[in-house]
């Protein structure tokens, strides 16, 4: 499977050989198909899937064949290969699609981990597969240390190892503790997933707005409108 990603055109491009398929757990994201169109196959979800993804029904699609994937604004795609064995949860609201030989399962988390992170269920893959994960920005993979805490914000984080120590935290000074937002401190072993799309309201108002004095040189300088941009 060949998954092309163009740089901000809102869509990506998948590639299966006659031997694969993969599973879209968002039919309406499928553009365009080029391929037998009986290698198309929409079937109902479980239980779980239903209530994590709020859909219904997922397809499955099978090679040889050719499929155009739109995304929503400002997101973005990528894929992750999963081994034999991995631990890691992810949050299923990030999956789009995961190729056929890949299991998955709902894991129950503990009650201070689901009270942490609002979440009583994660997803858990097992390979050799890959996932198709729709983040905001790039992903990011970080590892644990068993000692040294990683903090990382709490809307940022896509997968987590199965038995990660996590606790809700802030860190710094008073002044940073009271301006930042809630935060996951994590130990243990392993990788960290995260996406790195920023969300501060105030700095990305100030990259699309001009500033005090360009505005006021435009307004005052004669034909400012024209030159000053």
């Amino acid at each position: 499977m060949r998954v092309d990603t163009p740089p901000n055109v809102g869509h990506v491009r998948i590639e299966l050989e006659p031997d694969e398929s993969l599973h879209l757990l968002h039919p309406k994201t499928l553009l365009a198909f080029q391929g037998d169109p009986r290698h198309r196959e929409d079937r109902f979800m479980d239980l779980s899937g239903m209530y994590r993804k709020r859909k219904l029904i997922r397809s499955e699609l099978r090679g040889p064949a050719s499929l155009i994937v739109g995304l929503p604004p400002n997101g973005m795609l990528e894929t992750v290969d999963i081994p034999k064995e991995s631990n890691l949860l992810f949050d299923f609201r990030h999956v789009l699609f995961y190729s056929d030989g890949l299991t998955m399962k709902s894991k129950i988390q503990t009650f201070k981990n689901a009270w942490i992170t609002r979440e009583w269920v994660r997803m858990k893959f097992a390979g050799p597969g890959r996932l198709g994960l729709l983040s905001s920005g790039s992903l990011a993979t970080l590892q644990l240390d068993p000692v040294t805490p990683l903090f990382v914000e709490a809307g940022s984080l896509v997968a987590y190892p199965e038995d990660a120590d996590i606790k809700l935290s802030v860190y710094g000074n008073p002044l940073a503790t009271q301006h930042m937002n809630v935060q996951w401190e994590m130990k243990g072993r392993g990788p960290v997933i995260m996406q790195t799309g920023f969300r501060d309201a105030q700095l990305e108002e100030q990259l699309h707005k001009d500033g005090f004095v360009k505005r006021t040189l435009r307004e005052l300088l004669p034909f400012g409108g024209v030159y000053i941009r």
